[in-house]
């Protein structure tokens, strides 16, 4: 079957999930599934739910192949936003977990401790439907062929979405009665996959092409008034304003320094920045950077910091050390374990309320800082009594230090006191909330870049303060992530585990 008849009739499967009103059934029993005896925060998370799931193993594989059951995949992390919302709404449905116990065998994978299955499905999902995105819900065959797949289904109909329920018997009804063309279809996936694994090979010296090409790309699609390319969601991307940094004294590069540096200090004013403790949530829900999807990742702020320090090494200018300073300073209080390795992420939600560690209300600011600060933190910060998020604040900066100069009728020095007191303060009200959940998994991946990180800006600032952690994570390495002479993919338990891959 061609790729082209393949899509047509993925087409057509994917066409009879048309929205329907439906009353779902919340109310979950009181179980403890296999996912109990995991060390991985994620996968216990789901531990008490009623679906019957299974870790990625032979015991799951088997069961699919002698009972001809289609497998639900089901991949996430801990820290995701919408992961927890699909937990909520479906998997602790007891009406939903019964059709998945009674018709699937159901499969549960942490993305950072797989990231090589969560890359073979993601892919697959992209063939199937364009996007992709976390949680990844993907419907195998017994062989563990994907056949269907897409991301958030909710529990009822909304948006245009079918309900989950309606998904899952959609797909046991197309299972069930048309089995050849959903093998067929699989093989055809596998085979796209197989191409996009396969990298071309070149003979000869690397011409300028690709770098032209990638800087053509994204020229193609800046946002020139807000930074970032393209559209919401819009994402940090370090790594492309790293390479943008390092071509701006190219020739034939003339616009590379101005798309990273506006995108630079438009994200550190934004949303996107923790504006308190430093640090950066994982994306933009806009185009301005101003509400974000609040979990913190720690490769994103490890390649973020590098980013900063590399503009600061460009350009000399102070600001780009200042958020660099920040990015780090919140890697080693919040995210350093004892040991001296770096935890993997923070949760989006706290207490089921997505940000809600990270919001204010008007009167929450005022309460805090009384009436001589208030004025000037809700010029700052651009707090209003209508909010920008859920009746509530994300903090931002909304104003110019020479516009609080004029309008606060302030000069420069005393312009600086008031406003860190203010920051003083605030954070000294929120470390009093309730925390977003640390995810404790290390990684060997991310912690080389948070050494990385440290390492740079140890160099470029000559300040050596940054060597001692730095130097504390490079021993934490070479003790507990390798097995042997192998360096392994993540620690568990204070032991190496999973080996390490290149791919």
């Amino acid at each position: 079957m061609a790729l082209s008849a393949t899509l047509r009739f993925l087409c057509i499967f994917h066409s009879a999930f048309i929205a329907e009103s439906e009353q779902g059934q919340t109310g979950s029993k009181l179980v403890v599934n296999r996912l109990a005896k995991e060390t991985s925060l994620y996968l216990r998370d789901h531990a008490g739910q009623p679906v019957d799931w299974y870790p990625w193993g032979e015991e799951a594989w088997k069961r699919a192949r002698e009972e001809d059951k289609p497998v639900f995949l089901s991949i996430g992390y801990s820290s995701c936003h919408w992961c927890h919302v699909m937990a909520r709404e479906s998997f602790e449905n007891q009406e939903i977990a019964d059709i998945l116990n009674q018709d699937f065998v159901c499969i549960k994978v942490d993305r950072e401790e797989r990231p090589d299955i969560d890359e073979i499905y993601i892919d697959a999902v992209r063939i199937l439907s364009s996007s992709a995105g976390w949680p990844l819900s993907v419907f195998l065959t017994p062989k563990l062929t994907p056949f269907y797949g897409g991301s958030y289904f909710p529990a009822e109909p909304r948006h245009g979405q079918s309900s989950f329920k309606r998904v899952l018997n959609s797909v046991l009804h197309y299972f069930q009665t048309e089995r050849e063309e959903i093998e067929q279809a699989g093989r055809t996936i596998v085979e796209e996959l197989d191409q996009l694994s396969r990298l071309q090979g070149h003979e000869g010296k690397l011409g300028p092409e690709p770098l032209q090409k990638f800087y053509a790309q994204r020229l193609e699609v800046f946002d020139s008034d807000h930074g970032g390319f393209g559209f919401a969601p819009k994402f940090p991307n370090p790594v492309d304003l790293v390479l943008l940094l390092r071509l701006a004294n190219r020739p034939g590069f003339d616009q590379a320094l101005g798309m990273a540096e506006l995108t630079l200090r438009k994200m550190a004013r934004g949303g996107i920045c923790d504006q308190l403790a430093g640090g950066f949530h994982r994306y933009s829900t806009d185009t301005v950077w101003l509400v974000p999807h609040f979990e913190k990742m720690l490769y994103d702020n490890a390649l973020l910091a590098q980013a900063y320090v590399e503009a600061f090494q460009i350009t000399r200018d102070r600001f780009y050390r200042s958020v660099a300073e920040q990015t780090l300073a919140w890697l080693e209080h919040e995210m350093r374990s004892p040991e001296g390795g770096f935890y993997a992420a923070q949760d989006a939600d706290t207490d089921q309320q997505e940000g809600g560690f990270y919001l204010w209300t008007k009167s929450e600011t005022e309460q805090a800082l009384g009436p001589d600060l208030a004025p000037l933190a809700s010029d700052l910060y651009g707090i209003t009594e209508r909010g920008n998020f859920h009746n509530r604040n994300v903090l931002h900066v909304a104003a110019s230090v020479d516009n609080l100069l004029r309008i606060h009728k302030l000069k420069p020095d005393q312009l600086g006191r008031k406003l860190s007191e203010i920051r003083t303060k605030l954070k000294q009200v929120r470390d009093k909330h309730d925390r977003p959940r640390t995810d404790d998994k290390i990684l060997a991946d991310w912690n080389g870049l948070v050494l990385s990180a440290f390492a740079k800006a140890c160099h470029a600032f000559g300040a050596r303060r940054h060597l001692e952690p730095a130097r504390a994570l490079a021993c934490f390495i070479r003790k507990r992530l390798f097995d042997r002479k192998d360096l392994v993919h993540l620690e568990r338990l204070g032991q190496p585990d999973i080996p390490g891959r290149l791919a």
